[in-house]
């Protein structure tokens, strides 16, 4: 049995729902967001709180139960919080810098990587060393950021690269002689 379906979604103030057959409406202060779930589960909304239930005892239904609650849940918070991810720029030479909707990364190539923003997001760059992400979509904000990320992964050696916030990177001892 799912335990994180059996738990009901409570809703944030200021943020509203709307149920219409299988598609769920969110509506908050940063935007609105929706998500159709599948015919296993029923979902209804009761004094602030959304409940999840399986039709059925199937694998698959129970299956449906827990993704559709933990969906429901990321629109929630998308729609009143948002979801960032902070990325760290480590290496000689290595910084990052917004020039309109583009971010402008110098990573060691003969040239400068040029990231376009997609719609939906918000990257900014604190500081030369710093890259943040933000937006209500909780995938694409994750998807963004590992997508910067894949231009230069954090090497094993130095540790040069772009990382996560408090991402850790297994050190190698180098060659001896």
């Amino acid at each position: 049995m799912s335990r994180i379906g059996k738990k009901p979604v409570e809703l944030p103030k200021g943020v509203t729902a709307e149920v219409k057959g299988q598609v769920i409406e969110v509506k908050g202060p940063k935007g609105t967001r929706s998500f159709t779930a599948t015919d296993d589960v029923d979902m209804a909304i009761d004094d602030g709180f959304v409940r999840v239930t399986p039709r059925g005892t199937s694998k698959r239904a129970r299956q449906q139960w827990g993704m559709t609650r933990s969906m429901v849940e990321n629109l929630a918070v998308g729609v009143s919080v948002g979801f960032k991810k902070e990325l760290e720029i480590q290496g000689v030479g290595y910084r990052a810098q917004m020039q309109g909707k583009t971010l402008k990364l110098s990573l060691g190539y003969s040239h400068e990587v040029n990231f376009e923003t997609p719609e939906g997001v918000t990257i900014t760059a604190p500081k030369q060393t710093e890259v943040v992400v933000e937006g209500i979509d909780q995938q694409l904000v994750g998807q963004v950021a590992a997508n910067i990320r894949e231009w230069r992964r954090p090497e094993p050696y130095k540790g040069k690269g772009i990382r996560y916030k408090g991402e850790y990177v297994f050190r190698k001892e180098g060659k001896k002689k």
